[in-house]
């Protein structure tokens, strides 16, 4: 196992200059630093866990040093997680019908001891109420997908007629009408597998080798000490450690089992997918929780099938049934294969279903309610941290050995004595239970020095931070999905996001409009245009479209669904007339082909009557201009569009200039006997596409959204490029750059900062590379070119985010190190590609994002900061100490309680520290960015050397400095001099203790509480690594005022009133104001260590240089 780590102790290094730490280091100049390369050899150097292999992920886990592999390990990915799914897939085919069977006996069984109370939970059918079809009957025939008995029941019609809903309307939108259909087919949930419980994280925190050595140890010293020394006061030493133990398996647990809960509740928000449905003949988002059997479900592109069902209609309708069936072959869906399966994808085209099992009656239901969600994941602080993790505990294994040996050695060479100055050890006089009793508690002193030096909590101080942040960033409307995604983002040097809804408001109306060969006066008004023109625009619009336009019966206001440009459009051409259900009723859609991100338009082909047939294109103005050759103008006559092409072509730049999106709206006839008859023809059919005739030209206006300029400057002055990459005109796209101060000025939009994505596909692969890091805006782009510019901006080095909200986003989002899917406007394809959900699509919500992958790191390296202090200092005074005098200061309970404070109340007290506007005042994080900088390296020698001095100080010189070698008793004399070791080693990491009194311990409890007060300012200090105001926003996180508040209090008991318990003393008043004095030495110390310049070089370069001379001399 490599002890150098670039990714754990052995690290980069800040420059000169006082960057902010808080988000960690200033990026290094990779040409000044070529060591710091990726290393084959470490386990650890792995700075991109995304699409990691499952032999780099175990490699690592075999090489960590951990004492406790269940609960290190509890937030790692599963890696038999894809095997243990298949199986469970595998049965529940072959035997879905008996699995059913148990869960719904299951169900009942609970449901009759009163389990269900929640509208969460999950309902099983209790009746078939007035349906006239078995629940039965319909799931054995959506699971055996039966045509013959669909048949039978009259096909989708007959089938929808016995479940009492409408093929064009669904159900009643009606409260009662959805319980009656839970009630008669079930809910659309299913039994969740139970977390663990409190019990099992007890059980977890127990696991800890060196607990559990501990406890064995105690078991001992108590049976010990109860026979040397009775009942009343033999149960002191191995009753105390036993206690401590206790406590710190108690406290682990707590923290760990609320940290589950925090994982579990955004596991929740990540499954609770919301949906359209028709209800009632409007279209209402619902959650997949409500859907029920009757429910008609559009379904477009890169959705998710949310149940059970059967086709009602569609074009081109592909499936993805990968989920369900393990075969990644997609298939498609028509009136000779209806049968849709809950969990799969629409991975083309465009439909309804009608649906006819939901929850548990489907497969996918009986799949997840026997599978737990895999909730681990390694992040590349978590391994990185392992890493570091490892050097320390190896370093505290052999200082824990060092101790033991020398403990051992001056035991029994007879130069160990005990408080009241007599030798412990004599040949031949001391007796076999006191020898014993003595090495056991020299043992439990080496393996408490291994609990406090093996830093078990700092990996897990990364999940902690990681949960807190994710909660947090929740409020921020940021849904993680993928914890490395969290702190990755903090290393971000480019966002490439797409302009509609994420830089815009996608709140689109039609502000101009180009019909009958010239520009309308009033967009939306038809008194200029022909009535034939008008009606050819109308039947246009409502056939080629996938919103839908809803007239209440109460006369209300009109309701129109859709995309927020097909809700433009439609609202449009109602003003100007359209009849929407009447032209859906008298004309009849043949074949269809769905907008295509690639093509940039999308058709359809329609039926009038028995003998006519328009096909209707809609999309990009000048993709759709460039096949027309003819236009209608505002008589209604078609005029050759030749001499006219040039004016259209202007309009349409003049409009993309001031920032409107240009659709165009054209047709053309079709001869009837030209179309294909039989149906399977029909679908391989291609829409012609050319000698089309020019309808209108309408342009959109979607407003920036406010505040946009102001995050896209944020992003600027933190180092972090914003590129816009849409599918638009160029034209429109570098006018929306310019409003959104993506491109400064006019005399920026040149080639290649600004560049077509069919320009940027046609360059050679290192050509792209090349062009990339110039691109600013990229127009008329494909998902392709998008994925193209993420492959060649990381070749670069760069760290990219990419957002995107279509199915054919999904491999940029996939390859890019962050993927960042619109939860409004983004398919269920995307947002499982995608590594955090934007829930408002606002790109200043990718913004704070940004910040808080920033202050995950910043957190961690705060906690780094001051977990090595309390190391440094605990393992340095108990090796002096035993080595020179045969004793340690810190005995087993009192370490067992700063390891309390160290692992679990620091992590917390600093891992959750939020935000501050300074993390985006400096350049991003690199990925092999130090975890200790040298700043951090600076602050921890200068603080680890004061309190090192003061602890060797009141070691050996503690009786003479305390005034203690007067008195009379010297072993309690002792005793106070350790107590003021201990309590000023405790408060120096977290709080100060209070005025006692003891009359022979004057001066010794004035330093005690030196002690307390500099740990105060220890942790105080870590919260601003570089900063001179180390308060500065601490009343901002009142759980680090709460936890220095407690373990203050908990100090003060222990050192008052658990005298024996703990092996203290109380102490005087007098050394409350001297250890005050002592204690805020820390402060202007920390002021005067950060105005000591740090060097440029990396200290990992010195670390490192005689491993890789050594390992080169090998491979010679």
């Amino acid at each position: 196992m490599s002890t150098t780590s670039s990714n754990g102790l052995l690290l980069t290094s800040m420059s000169g200059r006082h960057d902010d730490m808080e988000a960690g280091s200033a990026r290094t100049d990779h040409s000044d630093h070529e060591e710091l390369e990726h290393d084959p050899d470490d386990p650890f150097d792995l700075d991109n866990t995304k699409n990691a292999s499952a032999a780099s992920l175990r490699r690592w886990r075999q090489a960590a040093l951990v004492l406790n592999a269940s609960r290190r390990f509890r937030y790692t990915l599963d890696l038999n997680k894809e095997e243990h799914y298949e199986n469970r897939r595998r049965m529940i085919r072959a035997h879905a019908q008996v699995i059913r069977a148990a869960l719904l006996f299951k169900l009942a069984g609970e449901q009759q001891i009163g389990a269900f109370g929640s509208s969460s939970s999950t309902t099983p059918a209790t009746s078939t109420g007035n349906f006239d079809i078995d629940l039965e009957k319909l799931v054995s025939m959506t699971r055996n997908q039966n045509m013959s008995n669909l048949q039978q029941l009259g096909g989708v019609k007959g089938v929808a007629e016995k479940l009492k809903s409408n093929l064009e309307q669904g159900i009643e939108e009606d409260e009662k009408e959805v319980t009656d259909r839970k009630n008669a087919f079930g809910s659309n949930t299913y039994p969740k597998k139970k977390g663990k419980s409190f019990y099992m994280f007890l059980w977890e925190a127990w696991q800890d080798l060196t607990l559990i050595i501990l406890i064995i140890a105690a078991v001992t010293s108590l049976a010990l000490g109860i026979k040397t020394e009775g009942l009343k006061e033999g149960w002191l030493d191995g009753g105390s450690i036993a206690f401590a133990v206790l406590l710190v398996i108690m406290v682990t647990a707590v923290s760990d089992y609320r940290q589950s809960l925090q994982f579990q509740n955004l596991n929740d928000e990540k499954r609770n997918i919301q949906l359209e449905v028709m209800r009632g003949g409007r279209t209402v988002k619902i959650s997949i929780y409500d859907v029920v059997v009757g429910d008609v479900i559009p379904l477009r592109i890169g959705d998710q099938v949310p149940a059970d069902g059967v086709l009602i209609s569609g074009h081109s309708l592909a499936i993805d049934e990968s989920s369900m069936t393990g075969e990644s072959k997609i298939v498609n869906k028509d009136q000779k294969s209806p049968f849709l399966m809950s969990g799969c994808k629409v991975a083309d085209g465009v439909g309804s279903m009608l649906v006819t099992g939901v929850g548990i009656n489907t497969e996918w239901g009986l799949l997840m309610a026997s599978i737990s969600e895999d909730t681990g994941e390694e992040t590349p602080l978590q391994v990185r941290l392992n890493g570091l993790a490892t050097f320390i505990g190896i370093v505290g294994l052999t200082v824990a050995l060092v101790v033991l040996v020398a403990l051992l050695v001056r035991y029994f060479t007879g130069t160990t004595q005990d408080s009241n100055g007599a030798t412990q050890f004599i040949k031949g006089t001391t007796s076999i239970s006191d020898i014993v009793d003595d090495c056991v508690k020299i043992f439990t002193i080496a393996v408490t020095i291994v609990v406090v030096a093996v830093p078990e909590g700092l990996p897990l101080a990364v999940t902690l931070t990681l949960a807190y942040s994710m909660r947090k960033m929740m409020a921020d409307k940021a849904l993680v999905r993928r914890l490395s995604a969290c702190e990755t983002m903090g290393s971000a040097t480019t966002i490439c996001s797409d302009k509609t809804g994420t830089l815009t408001l996608n709140q689109m109306t039609v502000v101009e409009t180009y019909a009958g060969g010239s520009k309308m006066d009033v967009a939306d008004n038809p008194s200029g245009l022909h009535p034939k023109l008008v009606a050819l625009i109308s039947e246009g619009v409502a056939q080629n479209t996938t919103g839908n336009i809803f007239h209440p019966k109460d006369g209300g206001e009109v309701e129109i669904s859709g995309s927020p440009t097909e809700k433009a459009i439609l609202s449009w051409a109602y003003k100007l007339g359209m009849k929407f259900d009447t032209i859906r009723s008298e004309s009849a859609i043949i074949h269809a082909f769905p907008f295509n991100s690639e093509k940039k338009r999308g058709g359809v082909a329609v039926l009038r009557g028995d003998s006519e047939v328009f096909i209707h294109w809609k999309g990009a103005a000048e993709i759709v201009l460039a096949c027309c050759t003819q236009f209608m103008d505002s008589s209604g006559t078609l005029q050759p569009i030749d001499n006219q092409k040039e004016f259209f072509r202007l309009a349409i730049d003049a409009m993309a200039k001031n920032s409107l999106r240009c659709v165009a709206i054209a047709c053309r006839t079709q001869e009837l006997n030209k179309v294909p008859k039989e149906q399977e023809d029909l679908d391989k059919w291609d829409l012609p596409e050319d000698d089309l005739t020019l309808l209108a030209i309408v342009g959109i206006k979607d407003p920036c959204r406010p505040g946009v300029r102001e995050a896209v400057r944020i992003c600027t002055s933190a180092g972090v490029k914003v590129r816009m990459v849409t599918g638009d005109n160029l034209q429109t796209a570098k006018a929306i750059a310019l409003e959104c101060g993506i491109l400064s000025s006019d005399t920026e939009a040149v080639d290649p900062t600004i560049i077509e994505g069919k320009v940027f596909r046609e360059l050679s692969e290192k050509e792209r590379e090349q062009v990339a890091k110039r691109i600013t805006v990229m127009g008329r782009s494909s998902p392709n070119d998008k994925l193209l510019l993420v492959q060649a901006l990381r070749k670069n080095g760069d760290v990219v985010a990419v957002t995107g909200d279509g199915t054919n986003d999904a491999p940029a989002l996939h390859e890019a190190d962050i993927g960042l899917s619109m939860g409004i406007s983004g398919t269920e394809v995307a947002k499982e590609s995608s590594d955090i959900i934007i829930l408002d699509d606002n790109f200043a919500s990718v913004v704070k994002v940004v910040r808080w992958g920033r202050s995950v790191y910043a957190n961690i390296q705060k906690f780094i900061q001051f977990q090595l202090t309390v190391n440094v200092a605990a393992l340095i005074i108990n090796v002096v100490a035993a080595m020179s005098s045969g004793d340690v200061p810190l005995k087993a309970v009192q370490l067992l309680w700063v390891n309390l404070i160290m692992d679990t109340l620091g992590a917390l007290a600093l891992a959750t520290e939020p935000p501050t506007d300074h993390l985006m005042h400096r350049t991003p994080v690199g990925r092999r960015e130090p975890l200790i900088t040298n700043i951090m390296w600076r602050n921890l020698l200068v603080q680890s050397l004061y309190q090192v001095a003061v602890l060797l100080v009141l070691n050996f010189a503690g009786l003479s400095v305390l005034g203690l070698k007067q008195d009379s008793n010297h072993a309690h004399a002792v005793e106070v001099k350790n107590t003021m070791i201990f309590n000023a080693f405790v408060m120096c990491q977290v709080g100060k203790s209070s005025p006692l009194s003891s009359p022979c311990s004057l001066k010794s409890y004035g330093l005690v509480l030196i002690m307390q007060v500099l740990q105060i300012f220890n942790e105080f200090n870590a919260r601003k690594p570089d900063e001179m105001n180390v308060f500065s926003g601490v009343t901002k996180n009142p759980l680090f005022i709460a936890i220095v508040g407690v373990t203050f209090v908990l100090q003060i008991l222990i050192v008052t009133f658990l005298g024996e318990f703990a092996h203290t003393v109380p102490l005087s008043w007098q050394l409350w104001l001297a250890s005050i004095a002592i204690g805020l030495v820390s402060w202007p110390l920390a002021v005067v260590g950060k105005l000591i310049p740090v060097p440029k070089t990396p200290m990992s370069i010195y670390f490192k240089k005689p491993f890789r001379k050594y390992k080169a001399s090998r491979n010679a």
